[in-house]
């Protein structure tokens, strides 16, 4: 695969990830502060900015820790994996 295929490819799956991310905080932090049954059709202050804004606050941080936390064991397994190689001796 030449290299502008395949970061077409990442950037292509980076935005399925991305949707994938919206579509669950959007429906997790919905079922969590919106009332199943509406009586207003605008959202109360408490359901807008307090628990919505707190939702995808927490929903956002925890994203973010999961990927550097996961981009850091993936470079701890690419050293492992060099270091593997470098002892038997092959690349």
């Amino acid at each position: 695969m030449d290299p502008l295929r395949a970061q077409q490819l990442a950037a292509e799956l980076e935005v399925d990830m991305m949707a994938d991310m919206y579509n669950r905080m959007t429906q997790a932090c919905h079922r969590k502060c919106v009332p199943p049954h509406y009586k207003d059709a605008e959202l109360s202050k408490g359901e807008s900015s307090v628990c919505l804004d707190r939702c995808v606050a927490k929903y956002l941080e925890v994203h973010e820790r999961m990927g550097k936390k996961l981009t850091e064991l993936s470079l701890q397994d690419e050293e492992l994996l060099r270091r593997m190689q470098q002892g038997t001796g092959t690349a």
